[in-house]
C-alpha cells in the first residue's frame, strides 16, 4: 500500500497537467461546428459567419456540418455522442431551451449535456407573408385568421422544438386565432415554399427575413421590439400592428459537449469574443439587425445562466401557448 501512494500521486499530478497542455496545443487540426438545421436558415447563416471568424482567430479551419431534423434534436444528439475534445462544437439558438419540453421522451437535458461557450447574437423576429397571400399588413392578417369562415392560414417553421415553431404558436395564442403550423427540416425549406406561395407565412429571425423582404421575394409585415429596424424602417412593429403581447427576441450561441476540458472551453470563449469584436463581424451583425452581446453577457458562465433562466421561462410559454398540441 505504501508503494501505491506515490504512484497515485504521480498519476493525479499528470492528469492535472494534461488539460492545460491540451489547451496549449489546441487546436492542432480542423474543427467541426454542427448546425442542427438545414442550410439556408438563420442558424446556418450565423453559424457560417461564426465558423469563418473563429477559424481566423484560432488559426485553423472551422467547417460547418448541417444535421437537421426534429427541431434541432438530431444535431444536438450527434454533438452529445461526439468526443468532448473541442473539435466538435454546435451552433444553436434558443431552441436549446425548448427541446426538453417538446421531446421529453428523448431525455435530453442541455444543462447536463452541454458545455456552453458563449452567446453570439440576439436577433428580433419578423413575420413575413407570401406575395401570393394577398396580405398587406398585420391588421389584415389578424382579421383573416380570426375569421372562422375564412380558409385557415398555414405557417411554416423549421420543425417542432425550433424557435420559429415557438414563435408561431405564441403568435396564434396571443392573437386568439387559428392556423396550421407546418413543420420543415429547417427554415431554408420553409422559406422556399413561402417564396413560391405554397405556404402563407413564416416567423423567423431578421437574419433570414430582411434580405428576402428587401429583395421583395416575401413581404415582412411585423417585427418584434419597441422600435422599427434602422435596416428596414418600412416594417412596422407587432405593437403598431395591434399585437403588443408578441415580443420575442432569439439568442444564438456556440456550445461544446459536456466533459470538454475547461481550458479548451475558455480558449474557445476568448477566441469567440475576439471574433465578435472585429469590425467585419460587427458590420455583418448590423446588416442583419442582430445585437452582439455586451462584454458582461459573454463567456461560458453568462451563457450557462441564460440557458437555465430561459429553460424555466420556456416551460411556462410552452404550457400557455399550448405548444405541445400545436404541431
Amino acid at each position: 500500500m505504501l508503494r501505491i501512494a506515490p504512484i497515485l500521486c504521480a498519476a493525479l499530478a499528470a492528469a492535472s497537467l494534461a488539460a492545460p497542455a491540451a489547451a496549449q496545443d489546441y487546436p492542432s487540426r480542423s474543427i467541426t461546428v454542427i448546425v442542427p438545421f438545414a442550410p439556408g436558415g438563420t442558424s446556418d447563416t450565423l453559424g457560417r459567419l461564426v465558423a469563418t471568424s473563429l477559424g481566423k482567430q484560432l488559426g485553423q479551419t472551422v467547417v460547418v456540418e448541417n444535421s437537421g431534423g426534429a427541431g434541432g434534436l438530431i444535431g444536438m444528439q450527434k454533438l452529445q455522442k461526439s468526443t468532448p475534445d473541442g473539435y466538435t462544437l454546435a451552433f444553436n439558438n434558443m431552441s436549446l431551451a425548448i427541446l426538453p419540453h417538446l421531446h421529453p421522451k428523448a431525455n435530453y437535458d442541455p444543462q447536463k449535456e452541454l458545455a456552453p461557450i458563449g452567446i453570439v447574437a440576439t436577433v428580433p423576429m419578423v413575420l413575413s407573408v407570401s406575395n401570393k397571400s394577398g396580405i398587406q399588413d398585420l391588421p389584415a392578417m389578424l382579421k383573416r385568421i380570426r375569421d372562422e369562415k375564412a380558409v385557415k392560414l398555414n405557417l411554416g417553421s423549421s420543425g417542432p422544438g425550433s424557435t420559429a415553431h415557438l414563435a408561431e404558436a405564441m403568435f396564434l395564442h396571443f392573437a386568439n386565432a387559428r392556423g396550421e403550423l407546418i413543420p420543415y427540416r429547417g427554415t431554408g425549406p420553409a422559406l422556399t415554399d413561402l417564396m413560391s406561395g405554397m405556404i402563407d407565412g413564416v416567423i423567423d429571425q431578421t437574419v433570414t427575413m430582411l434580405p428576402l423582404h428587401q429583395d421583395k421575394r416575401v413581404k415582412a409585415i411585423a417585427v418584434t421590439g419597441t422600435a422599427r429596424l434602422a435596416q428596414s424602417p418600412d416594417i412596422p412593429t407587432f405593437a403598431e400592428g395591434g399585437l403588443p403581447e408578441f415580443d420575442l427576441a432569439i439568442w444564438n450561441g456556440l456550445v461544446a459537449p459536456a466533459g470538454t476540458p475547461q481550458p479548451v472551453v475558455d480558449k474557445l470563449a476568448a477566441a469567440l469574443s475576439q471574433a465578435i469584436d472585429t469590425p467585419e463581424f460587427k458590420t455583418r451583425l448590423e446588416q442583419l439587425a442582430a445585437q452582439a452581446p455586451a462584454t458582461s453577457e459573454r463567456g461560458p458562465v453568462a451563457f450557462s445562466d441564460l440557458l437555465k433562466r430561459d429553460s424555466e421561462r420556456v416551460s411556462s410559454l410552452v404550457k400557455s401557448a399550448n405548444l405541445l398540441g400545436a404541431n
